[in-house]
């Protein structure tokens, strides 16, 4: 099984903290998804042995698709792909795209999930980072959504400076409000080059608070919890049923292919990704070539591929799936952070919910054990698993 990822790199206005590559300019967006097709096309090859069971439409901003473009680009991956009768297919969508009119368009498309941009339900916070909608607007198109779509996850961002812990445990308790069945959400991160990192250069913003982040975190755990949603991955919180294929293939090291400008594309001994430009990502097809960089993993990048991503999920790092000669060295040098009570070494008998499921292909197995984060660790996995890694 594989997945698609297809990058729509336009949006209405920049957001003050993100990096990822996008357009304000939309005069190249039918011709881009024109040679996103001519892209599909030529790369069918590289999943010809597979079948794709998610496509996930991400960005930028994919709900300034038009319904023609979005029928255009999965008739495109229907005609040269295997797919599984009934694939979970992703949108990421803003607020402000999501008029009712929008929502029935994409409630009679073939897109069965919604990833919602919301970020907060406060007006400070929104301007703070220049998200084009109102909280007003979040709140009436998740009321629609909700009517026409059963799997919809929302997007927040705590560690916003000014942002409370009251405020906070309100933005989530007006999500829950909502019945959705998933939340994704992340610290506020300062990326180089960004108008956030420089108003924080300048003086003009503050910079975002670890201790705070960390503090907001903890009640994301704990209010989730409480309301039934289990959080198996750092950032992602989801109902029994409800968790992301998608992102869950990422996680679980399953070949995917980026379609589009900046996407990126891993097939376990290669990493792949296209080039950041339009107008050149265009260049490039136009003379058949393809726009991207190859890179080829070695034993070492694929251990520590897989270190950073298991650790970030409630299924660990499987033993089993590691060499001998790095597995003795995991043991060795994460014996420090079990000491500290960050890490723990369990039984994938005693993992949450869905992993047997999920993980069945694993199976059999010679050695059962788990390396995992501790509730105490969660927050600092990334950083575990960079202190994990095998340097050559």
């Amino acid at each position: 099984m594989a997945g698609i990822y297809i990058h729509i790199p336009f949006c209405k206005q920049a957001c003050f903290y993100c990096d990822f590559h996008f357009s304000t300019s939309l005069q190249k967006k039918d011709e881009l998804v024109s040679f996103m097709v001519k892209e599909l096309e030529i790369r069918k090859e590289e999943l010809a042995n597979e079948t794709i069971e998610t496509i996930y439409f991400g960005g930028g901003t994919p709900s300034l698709l038009s319904k023609e473009e979005i029928e255009t680009l999965l008739k495109a991956i229907h005609q040269n792909y295997k797919v599984i009768e009934n694939p979970e297919i992703t949108l990421e969508a803003n607020p402000d795209d999501l008029s009712e009119e929008k929502i029935l368009e994409l409630a009679e498309s073939p897109i069965n999930r919604l990833s919602i941009g919301v970020q907060s339900f406060f007006e400070e916070d929104l301007k703070s980072m220049n998200r084009a909608h109102k909280a007003k607007e979040a709140k009436e198109c998740l009321s629609m959504a909700t009517r026409h779509f059963d799997n919809i996850t929302v997007d927040l961002i705590y560690g916003v400076p000014n942002m409370s812990n009251e405020r906070w445990k309100e933005n989530l308790q007006i999500a829950f409000g909502f019945g959705v069945n998933h939340i994704s959400s992340y610290a506020l991160t300062v990326e180089p080059k960004t108008a956030m990192a420089s108003f924080i250069s300048q003086g003009k913003y503050p910079a975002p608070d670890e201790t705070v982040a960390k503090e907001h975190f903890d009640i994301l755990v704990a209010e989730t919890a409480k309301n039934g949603f289990i959080h198996y991955e750092i950032s992602n919180f989801g109902k029994a049923d409800y968790f992301s294929k998608h992102n869950t293939s990422y996680w679980l090291g399953k070949k995917y292919i980026g379609i589009g400008p900046s996407a990126h594309s891993f097939s376990k001994t290669h990493r792949s990704w296209n080039v950041a430009n339009n107008a050149k990502y265009i260049k490039e097809l136009q003379q058949g070539n393809l726009p991207n960089e190859v890179e080829e993993l070695s034993k070492e990048d694929q251990f520590n591929e897989y270190l950073m991503t298991g650790l970030r999920t409630i299924w660990g790092v499987s033993l089993n799936k590691i060499d001998e000669d790095f597995k003795e060295q995991l043991l060795i040098s994460s014996k420090k952070f079990i000491d500290e009570g960050l890490l723990v070494i369990a039984r994938e008998t005693e993992q949450s919910l869905g992993f047997n499921q999920i993980t069945s292909s694993l199976s059999p197995r010679n050695d059962d054990r788990v390396l995992k984060t501790t509730p105490k660790g969660k927050f600092l996995a990334d950083g575990l698993a960079s202190e994990l890694f095998i340097i050559k």
